[in-house]
């Protein structure tokens, strides 16, 4: 007599197997922040072991970047095209090989483009992973409280990455950050065999490769421009007229595509929609800037190691952590659009407190900018996704939350390039700190004015 599976023992059976592919998705997610996290503390050690400069650290840190940010969308559409556990499966693998790369490089150029590899790795995973919590839980309460879990690991990352990183660093050196990731991406390529069903949506979206290539040189010859402005003038603007010309062709290819373009851009035509993104970019661009930086001069004046710098880091990610699940309700209550740019606005005066106190023999004035740094982060991350999503037609939902995760990538790229090339421009140290950060104080301020004119105050 054959057996029959009853409807409880299905059901928990179903339980079991969706907890192992959010464990999976989790583990991916969790190894590709928390890499991204430790990178930032490991800059004066990878310049002390190759005797490289600044420009070259720049590069360790935004070639992973550029990479995610350019290939954020494509990433998601082969993912759709071609299945999802299929493409999660091969990011994770070309994750695991840079990682390795990275871990074994011989020299700093070869950091640079393993980087860039595990860059395209993230780039395809992430996008994949989420798609594959879309699909796998149905129900919009099962998948909300899904999609928060698989949320909360950037939390998680931010805030265990530093720490793990400094402690790594410290007693192992700078190249176990990059081997510990191994094994743990093996184990969740292992375990998406049997627990992520494969799914795809092969009549969607054409990939659009020469769209594709020309965003991609846009933003690369952008962020050239901006490390070698200072030591090199000529290719700094050779390259800023790559990225004019290159981002005219972007916009025409687009414009030809249409509705079927990688970037729609009659989307961009919404104030609230612009708005979030102008702001999303330019909260990254601070962000992303103090992590690079302050953990560099902290080590390089020899104020801290790199075990003192992540747990001075600390701050940030505990408070963004604390505040993040409060942001909507606080948004309800005083408005999205106090919420959007008056968090931005908190995050200049974190980057501001942080440039004022530089030259200060104690730490406090850099804990108290980076608890206000993480308290704006906290408060207008949530409410900008939800005012880009918000902002467009349903079946747009899914493009308006990728285009703010590439402005967030764009952001991070950019100010890296940027506020790191100030930081040089006046030989380091506190004095660099402190024009880096003012002028990145400034990009928030600029965001936080686009965002309080752009976006619509909730009723």
């Amino acid at each position: 007599m054959a057996h029959t599976e009853g409807p409880v023992a299905l059901a928990e059976r179903t339980v079991k197997r969706r907890g192992v592919t959010l464990l999976t998705l989790c583990i991916a997610v969790l190894v590709a922040q928390v890499d991204t996290a430790v990178v930032n503390l490991a800059t004066r050690a990878i310049g002390a072991y190759f005797h490289a400069g600044v420009g070259a650290l720049q590069w360790v840190v935004d070639s992973y970047n550029l990479a995610y940010a350019v290939l954020l969308l494509t990433g998601g559409l082969l993912a759709d095209l071609y299945g999802r556990r299929r493409v999660f499966m091969a990011g994770t693998a070309v994750f695991t090989i840079a990682s390795l790369l990275c871990a074994l490089a011989p020299s700093v150029s070869v950091l640079i483009a393993a980087r860039a590899l595990a860059g395209v790795g993230a780039a395809l995973l992430l996008p994949a992973s989420l798609a594959i919590v879309r699909v796998v839980w149905r129900d919009p309460v099962e998948r909300g409280r899904a999609l928060g879990i698989w949320a909360a690991c950037n939390g998680v990352a931010m805030a265990i990455g530093p720490t793990l990183g400094g402690v790594l660093i410290r007693h192992f050196g700078w190249r176990s950050i990059f081997f510990v990731v191994v094994p743990l991406s093996i184990a969740a390529m292992l375990l998406a065999i049997p627990a992520v069903p494969e799914s795809s949506d092969p009549h969607g979206r054409h990939f659009d490769g020469a769209a594709q290539v020309m965003g991609a040189l846009a933003l690369g010859a952008l962020a050239y421009a901006a490390i070698v402005f200072r030591e090199a003038p000529v290719a700094c603007a050779i390259a800023g007229c790559i990225a004019v010309a290159s981002f005219v062709a972007f916009v025409a290819i687009e414009r030809r595509h249409g509705e079927s373009a990688l970037v729609p851009l009659d989307i961009f035509r919404i104030p609230a929609f612009r708005g979030a993104i102008a702001a999303t970019t330019g909260m990254t661009f601070g962000m992303y800037g103090v992590l690079f930086l302050l953990p560099l001069t902290w080590q390089s004046t020899g104020r801290l190691d790199s075990t003192g710098a992540g747990l001075a880091l600390l701050p940030m990610a505990l408070v963004f952590v604390a505040v993040s699940p409060c942001s909507g309700r606080l948004s309800e209550h005083i408005g999205t659009r106090a919420t959007t740019a008056g968090g931005v606005a908190v995050i200049a005066s974190g980057l501001a407190a942080i440039g004022a106190s530089a030259g200060s023999p104690s730490l406090l004035g850099a804990e108290i900018g980076l608890a206000l740094t993480g308290l704006g982060m906290g408060v207008a991350t949530g409410p900008l996704m939800t005012v880009a999503v918000g902002a467009v037609d349903a079946a747009r939902s899914g493009t308006a939350s990728a285009l703010v995760n590439v402005a967030r990538m764009t952001g991070a790229t950019l100010g890296i390039a940027v506020l790191g090339t100030a930081f040089a421009a006046v030989h380091g140290g506190a004095a660099g700190l402190r024009v880096a950060m003012f002028a990145g104080a400034v990009v928030q301020l600029t965001g936080a004015a686009v965002s309080a004119v752009s976006v619509q105050r909730a009723a």
